[in-house]
Formats: C-alpha cells, sequence, structure tokens
C-alpha cells in the first residue's frame, strides 16, 4: 500500500506521515530522510523534525533512493520524506530532467511493488506564483512531472491543506 501525501509547506503532510507510523502495527517503522545539511537554517529543521518523531531507524537518502529502500526489510512501513528536496538534490548534481524522470519512475515503481506499506511525503509547488527564473520554472514543471509520476502508482494519494485531507482520484473516474 503506498500512500501519497501531497500539498504546500506547512500543510500538515510530515505530520499525518508520523501519525501513520506511529499508529502502525506488526512491523517495523523506518524514516528514509532527503533533507541535506547545506545550511544553519536547513541543519535546524532537520534536527527538529527528528526530535518530532518517535526513535525510528532513520536513512539518509538524499540522491540514492533506490539503493537505501534495498537496504530495508520488505515488510517495514516506510515513510519517505520528500520528493520535493530529492527532485531539488537530484537538480543540484546535474542530472538531467529526462534522468531524474526515468530515476522517479522506476523508483516510484519499486516503492510500489514493495511488500511493505509506504508512505510519501511531497509539495504541490505548482499552485503559487509563476517563478521568476527559469531554474524556478523548471524545477516546478519537473516536480509537477515527478508527484504525477508516484500518483499513479500510488494506492492512494492525499492532498493536505491546513492539516485537513481531500482524496485525490483519477480523473478519469469521473470522465467515462
Amino acid at each position: 500500500m503506498l500512500t501519497l501525501l501531497v500539498g504546500g509547506a506547512r500543510s500538515g503532510k510530515s505530520d499525518l506521515a508520523v501519525q501513520i507510523g506511529e499508529r502502525h502495527t506488526g512491523s517495523d517503522v523506518v524514516f528514509v530522510a532527503t533533507a541535506q545539511r547545506f545550511d544553519d537554517d536547513m541543519t535546524q529543521r532537520i534536527t527538529r523534525h527528528r526530535a518530532e518523531r518517535p526513535d525510528w531507524p532513520t536513512v539518509e537518502a538524499p540522491v540514492e533512493l533506490r539503493r537505501a529502500l534495498a537496504a530495508i526489510a520488505d515488510d517495514a512501513l516506510v515513510i519517505i520524506d520528500c520528493l520535493t528536496l530529492w527532485v531539488s538534490n537530484m537538480m543540484l548534481e546535474d542530472w538531467s530532467e529526462a534522468a531524474i524522470g526515468d530515476y522517479s519512475a522506476a523508483t516510484a515503481d519499486a516503492v510500489a511493488e514493495r511488500g511493505g506499506p509506504a508512505v510519501v511525503v511531497t509539495n504541490e509547488v505548482g499552485l503559487g506564483i509563476h517563478p521568476a527564473n527559469e531554474l524556478g520554472r523548471q524545477y516546478r514543471d519537473l516536480l509537477g512531472r515527478v508527484n504525477r509520476q508516484w500518483a499513479a502508482v500510488a494506492d492512494r494519494s492525499l492532498f493536505l491543506v491546513a492539516g485537513r485531507a481531500l482524496p485525490l482520484h483519477d480523473p478519469w473516474e469521473f470522465l467515462t
């Protein structure tokens, strides 16, 4: 069971992912973090996030998410937080858009095919203002495509706003 949690900044995505983990029974919970300590602000954010969640094993996977997942027990609940930083990390390493798209699709498929459940957090960055520069537009568009890849293989997708969730459906469920 793959659950995708998508929403804006501070919408409650990560909080809900942790709550799902806290309610999970029957197997281990493993937290997969994609954040990197680029500056003091990110270091403080990472420290705060670690303090806000239970003492689960944490795997740091800023880019090589598939490799990290391969080392986790197949029945464990995996919480991946987040695709937003994962995509930016690949961009910072000069991955091409095509390479990011291919790697994302393969990784999404691998997560969906796991024996255990997964909760994946990502931001929706396409609802705000039009980015003023090319890099911002490239990032927004690429993350939007990555989010669609993950939503396509997810068993359920929820859009979070102000700590509340709306289920997301394949539009063809309504159009056929």
